[in-house]
Order: C-alpha cells, then sequence, then structure tokens
C-alpha cells in the first residue's frame, strides 16, 4: 500500500512447509506489542531451523506474520498513526475502507482457511498477565485444542457486540480454530515469559503434529479452564502516583494490601488498594499512573 510519508507499507509473511494451511501465526497488530513481535520473529528463527533439519511435517504449512502494522510500531504509537483506529478491530475487513479497513482486509485474505491460527494478543489496558490461552464464546471455541499449549489457564468470554469485530471472532466464524495468547507485558522483553510464550506455541505446533520435536524445559500444565466472569476486578477510587505492591501470579488475601494510590503533589497516601478475596493476581495495572476507576487488578 503506497505510503505519503514513509516507504510503501508492506506485511511481511514467512510460510514454512507445503500442503494443507495448518497453522497461522499473527504477531503485533498495535504500535505498542513489542514482545509479540518478538516472539513471532523468535518462531521464524526457530522453524526455519527445524525446516533445515527436515522436522516439519511434509505436506502441512505454518505461516508466520510478526508485525501487521510496522509504522505504528516506528513512531511508537500503540494505534494507526493517521486516526487512532485499531487493526483488530476492523475484522474481517473492507478492501474499499478505510485505511485500517484495508489493512485488516488484505492480511485476512490470507490467513483465513488454515485449520488453526494463534493470535499474539495485548489487551485494551496496559498491564502484565498470568501467561494463559483466551477463546471467545461463539459457538465454535475449542477449549480441548486450546490445553495443548499447556499453558496455566484457558479463559472464556462471552463476547460483546463491539467484539465482532476482533480476529480471534472472525476466525472462528470463518471456521479456523483460534486462539490468543496473553502473558507479560507488551512494550518490552521479559525473557522469562518470553521464553515460555515462544516454547508454549512450539509444543502446541508438536502436538498436532506439524513438527517432530519435543518441547523441554518449558512448563507444561494440565491447563484449567476458566470463565472470565469469575474474575473479581478491583478498581482504584480516587486518581494518583500507582504504587503497585503486588504483580501478576501471585497469591493473595482477602484485606491484603495490593497498592497505594499517592498524591502526585503532596506525597499523601490518598488510597490503599484491598484485595477482595483470596486468590491469584491474574492481570495487574503496570503503568505508575492511574486514573479514577482505573482497573488496577482482576483476582481469580
Amino acid at each position: 500500500m503506497p505510503s505519503p510519508f514513509r516507504d510503501t507499507f508492506h506485511i511481511t509473511g514467512y510460510r514454512f512447509g507445503h500442503g494443507t494451511k495448518s497453522l497461522a501465526i499473527v504477531g503485533a497488530m498495535r504500535g505498542d506489542e513489542i514482545q509479540q513481535q518478538y516472539v513471532c520473529a523468535q518462531l521464524v528463527r526457530k522453524l526455519t531451523c527445524l525446516e533445515e533439519q527436515g522436522l516439519l511435517a511434509n505436506d502441512q504449512e505454518i505461516l508466520v506474520i510478526p508485525s501487521a502494522n510496522p509504522f505504528s510500531m516506528n513512531i511508537e504509537k500503540r494505534f494507526w498513526a493517521m486516526d487512532g483506529t485499531d487493526i483488530n478491530r476492523m475484522f474481517p475487513g473492507y478492501d474499499r475502507g478505510e485505511t485500517t479497513q484495508r489493512i485488516a482486509a488484505a492480511l485476512f485474505e490470507q490467513i483465513k482457511g488454515y485449520t488453526y491460527g494463534i493470535q499474539m494478543a495485548s489487551f485494551y489496558i496496559p498491564g502484565d498477565f498470568v501467561p494463559h490461552v483466551r477463546l471467545m464464546r461463539t459457538g465454535y471455541e475449542d477449549t480441548e485444542g486450546a490445553k495443548l499449549f499447556g499453558m496455566p489457564y484457558v479463559t472464556l468470554r462471552k463476547p460483546l457486540p463491539f467484539d465482532t469485530t476482533l480476529l480471534n471472532y472472525n476466525w472462528q466464524i470463518w471456521e479456523t480454530k483460534a486462539y490468543s495468547l496473553y502473558g507479560g507485558m507488551n512494550d518490552g522483553i521479559e525473557s522469562a515469559i518470553t521464553t515460555e510464550m515462544i516454547g508454549t506455541v512450539l509444543r502446541f505446533a508438536q502436538r498436532i503434529g506439524l513438527t517432530q520435536k519435543p518441547v523441554v524445559g518449558i512448563p507444561d500444565f494440565n491447563s484449567q479452564v476458566i470463565d472470565e466472569s469469575c474474575f473479581l476486578s478491583v478498581r482504584t477510587p480516587q486518581a494518583g502516583i500507582f504504587y503497585r505492591l503486588k504483580g501478576a501470579g501471585e497469591k493473595v488475601h482477602e484485606g491484603e494490601l495490593l497498592a497505594r494510590i499517592i498524591d502526585p503533589y503532596e506525597g499523601v497516601i490518598k488510597a490503599e488498594i484491598t484485595s477482595p478475596t483470596d486468590g491469584i493476581v491474574f492481570f495487574a495495572h503496570n503503568k505508575p499512573l492511574a486514573l479514577e476507576n482505573t482497573l488496577l487488578f482482576n483476582i481469580l
């Protein structure tokens, strides 16, 4: 696609193997999804090695797209630089519509028709996650397939009306078994979680018969399936500097202190944020400022 300010806009994909369209993997669609792009780049490197060693299935194809939005990443903007729209809210796309609709249409044309689809996704609020697979309840969700990643949790979510334009939702409607993978943060490379995310994708590929090399050294869980309605949300009653005391994955008890909200002018504590229940911090906000009513934690 021609660009008025930069080089021609391209989306680059890497194909491995030939034959049945088996697995498509999509990385960054937003400009701050650095970890998602990094995971895909490492998958390209590892799949290249496996192909050279003859360890990929002969009659199956894997497609990896590390980034669908390099322009926004180049200028450090989360959404499309021109109008602030979100590519991941434009599926299945429209090839004669607005720019992000055209990008979504071009991308979806290439990735639909695969048996399995993996999106390295990010949340709409900045924060850290316990690694998990997320599915939308469309009637086509593949819960058993999601367990093959060996991640600690598989979460199910009832889609809202505006969720019908997400990639995960449309992949499922077009009969692809779609999974969204979440873990860690967006705008940073976290070695432990990043390594785990790479390993879980390769484990999934091995378990569905696309590679012949077992994955070792990566935790393999008997995934717990949970509905996201089970989460208890913790929000801040006041705006201020967010001083976090608990992070994703930590066990907490009812009444335990999770964070403080600090007055940005006087330095006094404006609010103390406590856990409403015993459980595990599934999501934790990670920016230093919080507006009133910001979602700070999800407790499982």
